[in-house]
């Protein structure tokens, strides 16, 4: 937990020095999420950081709450972002900060054995404070990508890479499908060229390539074409289809990219 809250806090820390000294039309410049902008990306952030310290400080309140928003599927994650887009971008920009501070002296408290819920099945302490390192990283690339910032990788990938692992039967209930028919075994490249693995050695599905290309697919941040991943397999193949590290419904995903990507991040057909 310590690792992982040291993680949080510089993810963190790398996407406030990404939004710091914007100005008012930075923040409203479209990101490849349709009809977002920067400013919906941080307020999203900011909305289910405060639901992610109610989850954890009261999470019966976080139940009776649950049943009504899931009930809106995608439509509530839009009105939410349609919500705050009368706020002054500064304001954004503190809720976000106070948020996250609030959610992180909140998981700072979790005992190891605590399973707090969420919007999808309840996850144990330390996937919780992953889930919230990956949302970061996810929705700070459509940020990296509205403003034209090319983002080095960090060693924090690998948290991301066990969430997209472990997440993998999820991808497959969210959408109706039957469980996963064959194990995956999973090689990746790490950022410092060191190699990562999961799933059992000698399975016949296989994913292989960088760490980056991984994820960024299991956040649905690029589509397989756009990435040099390798797939072989029947269950790998429908996996990396239907792969989704993040709760909630399922994903639309990422159309193929159709021409390189413009000054503004974004590129045609991206979705």
């Amino acid at each position: 937990m310590d690792e992982l809250m040291a993680d949080l806090r510089a993810e963190t820390a790398e996407l406030d020095a990404m939004i710091q000294g914007l100005d008012a039309t930075a923040w409203e410049l479209p990101t490849p999420a349709e009809g977002w902008a920067v400013r919906d990306q941080i307020s999203h952030l900011a909305w289910f950081d405060d639901a992610a310290t109610v989850s954890v400080t009261d999470p019966e309140r976080f139940r009776a709450a649950l049943p009504a928003f899931l009930a809106r599927g995608h439509a509530g994650v839009d009105e939410l972002a349609a919500a705050s887009r009368d706020l002054p971008a500064a304001s954004v920009h503190d809720w976000f900060r106070a948020a996250r501070a609030r959610s992180l002296e909140a998981f700072a408290r979790l005992e190891p054995g605590t399973r707090p819920p969420w919007y999808g099945p309840d996850m144990s302490a330390a996937s919780f404070v992953t889930a919230r390192l990956m949302e970061t990283w996810a929705h700070g690339q459509d940020v990296a990508d509205a403003l034209g910032v090319a983002r080095t990788p960090t060693a924090r990938l690998r948290h991301v890479a066990t969430l997209g692992v472990r997440a993998m039967p999820y991808g497959f209930a969210i959408r109706g499908l039957p469980a996963p028919a064959r194990p995956v075994r999973v090689e990746l490249t790490a950022p410092d060229g060191s190699p990562w693995s999961a799933g059992p050695e000698g399975a016949e599905d296989t994913v292989e390539g960088t760490m980056l290309d991984f994820c960024l697919l299991v956040v649905q941040r690029r589509h397989l074409a756009d990435t040099s991943l390798k797939v072989r397999g029947t269950t790998a193949e429908t996996w990396t289809a239907v792969a989704q590290a993040f709760a909630g419904p399922p994903g639309g995903g990422r159309a193929p990219l159709r021409s390189a990507i413009t000054p503004s991040g974004i590129s045609q057909g991206n979705t």
